[in-house]
């Protein structure tokens, strides 16, 4: 009987916490405890490890056995730490050797036979393991996701029986083969499918090329949710950081465990607009990520913006600015990545035809106003573009125009392009410049600063918008590879502040986005 010392991982958001697991068997009346604050699933893992040892023809120990999870007050859970707590029993009563625990972590959950049963949020777990510079031992079907990290060794195992074959050296695991994780081609819905609607085409690519936010307006049927669904195809593939980023995100939460299909593929994410502010943001007992999580690195399109309750979107304020969600629950906290595009759809007005050229619309100003005034201001202040997308005639659904429409793949060449002038001047896209890099990289001549006061006076916008306007301005100079911002490229991004001005009731057909024309 002795003392035994095995190396874990818990989940806390998204890392992973070392655990150690201390187990000491001693001599008196036959008792099994664990103590390090575990939760219900730890502790019911005596009953699933004594099954375990006994099919797998192992012996229990006679006297006390006593279990530590340390550090004391990190929460536990779950049925990760089956299969350490397993093999230390079996080390401490000197059935298993120990000269290979030091260089070995160890995760997996016990089936009452000893086979191993997968567990969540592996990918935390596989980068902690890798930077402490050890191996880790996982169950079979968590194999795939570990190897998504690179550099470390991975040792699947079918069943309890197999781990303890490996650490006496009877028969030793085969590292699991890493799977390569080359960019996955873009297979989605492409932007030639869209006819006309150049403004919003245009504004699309712009918040492509800054990682800006977008929020469309216009009736039903004009192509909004089209044009949402095909941003992911124009931005550009995940770099190695994003992709395990994502894959982190994903990896924690029920469900979305990442593949290397997926692999450096931006997310596209779409709630309905029933979705609670906790399936929003995340949150729970023991905090999941929410969707604006689940689009880390990618899109976050929310339809009939409106009709989501209004404090579901005001708790998006926090992560447009700082890119993280921090979730406090009275037991625990968690913070989560959350830097996501928004692109948001709504219709002018509460029956949708605001403008049509039938008039068919009966709504008032007050109605108008009413359900406009259902996003507030500090909200819209925070969405980079506003533009319109206005209903279009029948004859330009008949014939495609001549040369054909834009590909996505010919609009993510400029897209990348402007992205890696961004990247060389700040390090980051445009959408994330802070004040003292706007200053810098968005300085404006004579001509230019008068135009923008002038329009800060007329339209009265925040301090805030004035940020948001110059961001914009540089995308656009961005595109024309242009070493700075001309007058031309902040008049179009003014353009698309159409929420800041006063209510109009002018059909929107007559009061589309401005743009300019390519030569």
């Amino acid at each position: 009987m002795g003392l035994s010392v095995l190396h874990s991982r818990a989940r806390v958001g998204i890392e992973a916490p070392a655990v150690t697991v201390e187990v000491h068997a001693g001599i008196g009346l036959p008792s099994l405890s664990i103590v390090g604050l575990p939760e219900a699933a730890v502790r019911e893992s005596k009953d699933r490890v004594r099954g375990a040892l006994a099919n797998s023809r192992f012996e229990f120990p006679a006297g006390r056995v006593t279990i530590n999870l340390a550090p004391a007050d990190l929460p536990k859970e779950g049925g990760r730490f089956d299969l350490p707590i397993a093999l230390g029993i079996l080390v401490a009563s000197d059935q298993v050797r120990r000269d290979q625990l030091e260089t070995h972590e160890l995760v997996g959950e016990l089936a009452l036979s000893g086979e191993l049963r997968p567990v969540d949020a592996v990918l935390p777990a596989a980068l902690a393991a890798r930077a402490a510079g050890r191996a880790l031992v996982l169950p079979e079907a968590n194999a795939s996701e570990a190897t998504l990290v690179g550099g470390l060794e991975v040792l699947p195992a079918a069943d309890l029986l197999e781990v303890c074959e490996h650490l006496n050296g009877l028969s030793p695991i085969a590292p699991y083969r890493h799977t390569e994780t080359a960019a996955a081609p873009l297979n989605g819905p492409d932007l030639a499918d869209v006819r006309g609607q150049p403004q919003a085409k245009r504004a699309l690519e712009i918040t492509a090329a800054g990682a800006h936010s977008l929020l469309m307006l216009g009736p039903p049927g004009t192509g909004k949710s089209m044009l949402a669904a095909r941003l992911p195809g124009i931005l550009p593939s995940l770099s190695d950081a994003e992709a395990v980023e994502v894959a982190a995100v994903r990896s924690v939460s029920r469900g979305q465990q990442p593949t290397a299909a997926d692999w450096r593929v931006r997310p596209f994410r779409s709630p309905h607009h029933t979705t609670s502010a906790v399936a929003l943001v995340g949150g729970g007992v023991n905090p999941r990520p929410g969707e604006i999580s689940l689009a880390h690195h990618g899109v976050l399109f929310l339809d009939e913006l409106p009709e989501f309750d209004r404090r579901v979107l005001e708790v998006l304020r926090e992560p447009l600015e700082s890119g993280r969600i921090h979730i406090a629950r009275a037991a625990r906290s968690a913070e989560f990545p959350a830097c996501f595009q928004l692109i948001a759809a709504m219709n002018p007005c509460p029956c949708g035809h605001l403008g049509d050229p039938s008039g068919r619309c009966r709504c008032t100003q007050e109605q108008i106003a009413r359900y406009r005034g259902r996003l507030s201001g500090p909200l819209l202040d925070r969405i980079d573009l506003h533009i319109e997308v206005p209903r279009l005639p029948p004859e330009a659904f008949q014939h495609p125009p001549e040369g054909g429409l834009e590909t996505s793949s010919q609009v993510r060449e400029r897209v990348s392009a402007a992205r890696e002038l961004a990247s060389a001047r700040a390090g980051k896209p445009n959408a994330a410049l802070q004040p003292q890099e706007i200053d810098r990289d968005c300085a404006l001549d004579g001509a230019a600063q008068r135009l923008l006061t002038q329009a800060m006076q007329q339209l009265g916008l925040s301090a805030r918008a004035y940020h948001r306007i110059l961001k914009v301005a540089r995308t656009i100079a961005d595109l024309d590879r242009a070493s700075r911002i001309e007058p031309v490229h902040l008049s179009e991004a003014i353009g698309y502040r159409r929420l800041d001005r006063q209510l109009d009731p002018s059909p929107m057909s007559a009061r589309a986005t401005p743009t300019r024309t390519k030569d």
